[in-house]
C-alpha cells in the first residue's frame, strides 16, 4: 500500500482510494493504529487526498464473498456494521474525508420492502457514527446488488436524512445498467456527488477495462465534471489489472491527460 501511494503520486495522481483488506490497513490488525499514523504521514508528505473503500471481498468472511451485508439478520448485519464503524474511524485517523460503501446482497431473501427497511436502519446507524467524527458516507449503486441503479439510489436517498450522505458514482456502472449516459448522470446528480469513479466498460457488461477498450466516452464526462464544478476525487478503478498496476496507472493518467489536451485544457 505504501508503495502504491508513492507510485501514484510520482505519476501525478493527487488522491487515492484505499480499500481496507487483509493486506491494506486491516482494521482488525493489532498494528492498525500504528499503520494509520504511518499512512497519514505518507499521504500528507505526498499531498494526496484519500477516500476509504469498503468493498473487500473476503475480509469479513473468508468463504463467502461480500458476506454479511446490512440486509442480513441482526446478528450477521452487526458484523458489517462494526466494519463500517472501523472504516469511519480509519478515515478520521488517516485524514480521509469519505468512506464509500454499497448495499450488498439480499442474502436472506427478505425481498424489496424489508430489504430496504433493513438497509435504511443500518445506514442510519453508520451515519450517526460518521456525523460524530465528520466523515461523509458515499453510497455506490453496484450492478447485481440489492441497490444497483440510480433510480434505486433515489428511493434510498429519499429515506436518509443526513447531510453526510451522498453518491459514489461509478460511471462504468452507468454503461452496465444503461439508465442514462454517464455525462448525464454527472449533471443530474451534481448535488449528491461525493466521489466519482471512472474506467472503461462495454455496455451491459460489468467488467472494468483500461481506457480505450470499451464504450466509455471520457471527453463528455470531463466536460460535465468541469461544468458542475466538481472538486472531489476522480478515481480510476482497474481492479482486474492489478498484476500490472504501475503500467496501467501510468497509461490511465496518460490517457486522461490526452483527453484533457484535446479539450483545450492547457494544464492537463
Amino acid at each position: 500500500m505504501r508503495d502504491a501511494i508513492v507510485i501514484l503520486s510520482e505519476l501525478d495522481y493527487r488522491g487515492v482510494a484505499l480499500t481496507l483488506d487483509v493486506h491494506h490497513l486491516d482494521p482488525y490488525s493489532p498494528r492498525h493504529e500504528v499503520e494509520c499514523q504511518e499512512i497519514r504521514r505518507l499521504l500528507a508528505d505526498r499531498g494526496m487526498a484519500c477516500v476509504i473503500e469498503t468493498g473487500a471481498r473476503f475480509l469479513l468472511n473468508p468463504r463467502r464473498k461480500h458476506y454479511p451485508s446490512l440486509l442480513c439478520n441482526q446478528a450477521a448485519a452487526a458484523k458489517r456494521l462494526d466494519f463500517y464503524y472501523r472504516a469511519i474511524d480509519t478515515a478520521a485517523a488517516i485524514g480521509a474525508t469519505t468512506i464509500a460503501l454499497w448495499s450488498g446482497h439480499d442474502f436472506d431473501g427478505v425481498g424489496a420492502d424489508e430489504g430496504m427497511d433493513r438497509l435504511v436502519r443500518g445506514l442510519e446507524m453508520v451515519l450517526r457514527r460518521a456525523e460524530d467524527v465528520g466523515i461523509d458516507v458515499a453510497f455506490e449503486p453496484e450492478p447485481g446488488m440489492f441497490v444497483e441503479s440510480l433510480p434505486q439510489y433515489d428511493v434510498l436517498r429519499a429515506r436518509i436524512d443526513s447531510e453526510r450522505f451522498g453518491l459514489a458514482l461509478d460511471l462504468g456502472h452507468i454503461l452496465v445498467t444503461q439508465e442514462c449516459e454517464p455525462a448525464e448522470a454527472v449533471r443530474r446528480y451534481r448535488a449528491d456527488l461525493l466521489t466519482v469513479t471512472i474506467e472503461d466498460m462495454k455496455r451491459g457488461i460489468h467488467r472494468h477495462l483500461p481506457f480505450g477498450e470499451g464504450d466509455m466516452e471520457v471527453g463528455p464526462i470531463l466536460l460535465a465534471l468541469e461544468e458542475i464544478g466538481y472538486r472531489g476525487l476522480l478515481i480510476v478503478e482497474l481492479s482486474r489489472e492489478s498484476a500490472e498496476a504501475p503500467t496501467q496507472a501510468a497509461r490511465a493518467m496518460h490517457y486522461l491527460a490526452n483527453v484533457g489536451k484535446n479539450l483545450g485544457w492547457a494544464d492537463s
